[in-house]
């Protein structure tokens, strides 16, 4: 399970895992941070087929969501996601940190698949986070 969590978070493309010059192990010091594709634009790619069937035939479609309401939420999660980093809370999930900027306009596409990334991790692996709203929730 651990391998495959690794392959998404790694594969969150135009994310890249970077290291902080400081005293803690090369695993701790993980870090996603978003870049711009070649159009410019914000993008997010997540590399696992069982996301791709997540995003058609279990999430909420992308016009349920508003891209405020998406980016309220997204910064409650990226900041829950980077304390449970901190704190070494669920490493058999969590493998690093994200840098996410809220001030950033990164696109309503952009912050679905980012929001859904965390509705994804609750449903595959049963992690709850405070931050996704109720009707997202996947009980185990």
């Amino acid at each position: 399970m651990k391998n495959i969590i690794l392959i998404l978070i790694i594969a969150l493309i135009p994310f890249s895992c970077s290291a902080q010059a400081d005293s803690k192990s090369e695993k701790e010091k993980q870090e996603m941070k978003p870049s711009k594709n070649e159009d410019g634009e914000w993008d997010l790619t997540v590399i696992d087929t069982q996301f791709d069937y997540f995003l058609s035939a279990i999430a909420k479609p992308m016009n349920q969501y508003s891209e405020a309401a998406l980016k309220s939420r997204n910064t409650l999660l990226v900041n829950e996601w980077n304390s449970y980093y901190n704190f070494g809370r669920y490493r058999n999930v969590i493998e690093s940190s994200i840098d996410y900027d809220p001030r950033e306009k990164y696109g309503l596409q952009f912050e679905y698949k980012l929001y859904q990334v965390f509705a994804y991790v609750n449903w595959k692996y049963g992690l709850r986070m405070n931050g996704l709203s109720g009707s997202d929730v996947f009980r185990r």
